[in-house]
């Protein structure tokens, strides 16, 4: 539980009852409005206590996390994996972000043998805007 008292989750604490209390102030003003005659309110009154919900739904996902992880979890960057006793086998560890992989694809040959002008020409363009990522379709030399 003392996890759940450091200065960062004082923050979110309290970032998470000012955030709640403003959504629910924001709520009761717009059904005053929507009393006063105003209709467009009322869908505000309904919007303002779902923000409201949103963020203890938020708040409560990240307690629970937090309290479900294991203390040895939270190693620096810099730190390796711990090394294995003699006789044991090496813990594998699963990086905390995946990074997507670039897989470079061979364009396929038409099935009869043809060649497409055509289809070469767009080929070539594609190639060429691959080639320069930061320029637009206009830039285009061909």
């Amino acid at each position: 539980m003392e996890r759940l008292w450091t200065p960062a989750w004082i923050v979110r604490h309290v970032a998470m009852v000012v955030l709640v209390a403003g959504c629910l102030g924001m709520g009761w003003w717009q059904v005053t409005r929507a009393a006063g005659g105003n209709a467009i309110s009322f869908g505000y009154a309904i919007e303002w206590p779902v923000f409201a919900g949103f963020v203890v739904f938020v708040w409560w996902r990240e307690v629970r996390q937090t309290l479900r992880a294991t203390p040895g979890d939270a190693r620096p960057a810099a730190d390796p994996a711990p090394s294995a006793a003699a006789g044991t086998a090496p813990v594998a560890t699963t990086p905390a972000v995946r990074r997507p992989v670039r897989v470079v694809r061979v364009p396929a040959a038409p099935a009869d043998g043809a060649d497409d002008a055509e289809l070469a020409a767009y080929n070539s363009y594609l190639s060429w805007l691959n080639a320069n990522p930061g320029a637009r379709p206009g830039d285009y030399p061909g």
